[in-house]
């Protein structure tokens, strides 16, 4: 089939129609921005030319990005039985897909490696080589993701140049290593350039996380989701990261009714990260709360429900674990622990390192034994990159380690931990955790003086929200 078409960094695409090749670049843009709809622009390309074979190629990408593993893998296989006649780079992609949602992840890594070498503009493999990445060890296989993807866009950076896909994503390695400022550089350029890129503005919201920049965040974020279509399974997560915002302001009531707009699994659609978001923000309330969130833990049981049953991603694993523990979902949780410990057992580094102490801690904190959650989760914290995922996500592992200290009187290792985050960021709640920490050696007078400074920085918080009542009590109590 003769080359006709080029996408927009004037590359030759296997069609021979422009109006085919034409909605295949704009189903491969919306995928690049996170917008809504490049499914929809991949089948009218495929029902335009229906030998179009990266067309077919992009729609596996987008079936696995859902979890639709199935239906991923029929899409590669017909994709790759189009190939011949195509150039050398279209199949790169196509072969370079097929291998990772056929469970070949650190080949499919390789593959992208070598191909942006050659091809240092190809986005989209730049995307899936990000993708594999931050499915830390259960994707590409590898431990410490952020540097090795900052690595990888370094080296094709000076060939990448104003493309705003690239500095969307450019953006986000810089975050992830610590590179804040210029990590805010990168996204507000790639936001100059295509102001739609959800990608740009999702590094632009982790920015002012990561600094505790709360009041910014949640400024720029709930403006800007304003124009972005909430049909976009990533409305859910960015709808998650300002929650956290509003939580980060004590502002419970706020957060609980975005949870209930836009998070919650039974009001928007499926997707696979709408578990992950789901369940660590009902995990987070009810734990800095100390009391069960006042929406049900099933609809999110339920999502999770698979994880116990199949193998998958230990980012996955761990987020169905705090939704069947959290629930009181004992068959489930038994039933991922035994599949863990089957894996572990044949040697799976993975299981046996990582996520099944994860799970371990994580089912010990909720039955009250805070010294075997500390025991179980203290080894894996160095180490929780491997699951994949970014910081701002992670934290809940963190955070629950954290109030497994504060819980088993172990207060030197939170105190430790808390003034390394607070010299990072300003936190209302890791200044209120520090109060804890103060009361409970009897340090009266810093207790005071510091609960004093989290009650300050709530001040503009909910009045009805039972973590500040907590705060209250506690500041009552001193002498």
């Amino acid at each position: 089939m003769p080359n006709v078409a080029k996408n927009r960094y004037g590359m030759t695409i296997g069609t021979s129609s422009p109006r085919a090749a034409e909605r295949c670049q704009d189903g491969i843009d919306l995928l690049l921005s996170q917008g809504y709809g490049p499914e929809e622009k991949f089948q009218e390309a495929i029902e335009i030319d229906e030998g179009f074979a990266l067309a077919h190629g992009c729609l596996g990408y987008m079936y696995m990005l859902r979890a639709q593993a199935d239906q991923a893998r029929e899409a590669a296989e017909h994709a790759l039985s189009l190939t011949p006649g195509i150039s050398r780079r279209e199949r790169q992609h196509i072969e370079a897909i097929s291998l990772w949602v056929h469970g070949q992840g650190t080949a499919s890594l390789a593959l992208a490696k070598e191909h942006l070498a050659e091809f240092p503009q190809d986005a989209l493999m730049m995307r899936l080589a990000q993708r594999l990445y931050m499915l830390g060890c259960s994707g590409a296989g590898v431990a410490n993701f952020p540097a090795e993807l900052l690595a990888l866009l370094n080296s094709i950076a000076p060939y990448c140049g104003e493309d705003w896909a690239f500095l969307g994503s450019y953006a986000f390695a810089h975050h992830e290593n610590g590179y804040l400022d210029q990590a805010m550089v990168l996204a507000r350029r790639s936001l100059d350039l295509n102001p739609s890129n959800a990608v740009a503005s999702h590094s632009v919201t982790h920015v002012y996380f990561e600094k505790g920049e709360h009041h910014e965040g949640d400024e720029f974020l709930g403006e800007w989701l304003q124009g972005f279509d909430s049909r976009a399974p990533y409305h859910v997560h960015l709808s998650w990261h300002l929650a956290l915002f509003e939580l980060a302001m004590g502002r419970y009531s706020d957060a609980i009714a975005l949870y209930e707009k836009d998070i919650r699994p039974s009001v928007i659609a499926k997707s696979a990260a709408s578990l992950a978001d789901a369940a660590s923000l009902m995990w987070r309330l009810q734990m800095y709360c100390g009391e069960a969130p006042p929406m049900s833990w099933e609809e999110v049981r339920v999502q999770g429900a698979p994880a116990a049953e199949r193998p998958g991603p230990a980012f996955r694993d761990a987020h169905a674990a705090l939704a069947f523990i959290a629930s009181g979902d004992t068959e489930n949780r038994d039933k991922l622990l035994d599949r863990l410990q089957q894996e572990a057992s044949k040697g799976n580094l993975l299981a046996r390192e990582i996520t099944l102490p994860l799970v371990r801690g994580v089912d010990a904190f909720a039955q009250g034994d805070y010294p075997k959650a500390v025991e179980m989760l203290e080894p894996v914290f160095p180490q929780l990159t491997r699951i994949g995922g970014s910081h701002a996500q992670r934290e809940v592992f963190e955070d629950t380690l954290l109030e497994a200290y504060l819980r088993a009187e172990q207060l030197d290792k939170a105190e430790e931990m808390l003034r390394s985050r607070l010299m990072q960021r300003a936190s209302p709640r890791d200044t209120f955790w520090l109060g804890r920490v103060q009361a409970g050696k009897g340090e009266i007078v810093q207790a005071r003086d510091t609960l004093g400074q989290a009650s300050e920085s709530w001040l503009n918080g909910d009045p009805t929200s039972p973590e500040i009542a907590r705060l209250k009590q506690l500041a009552g109590t001193l002498p």
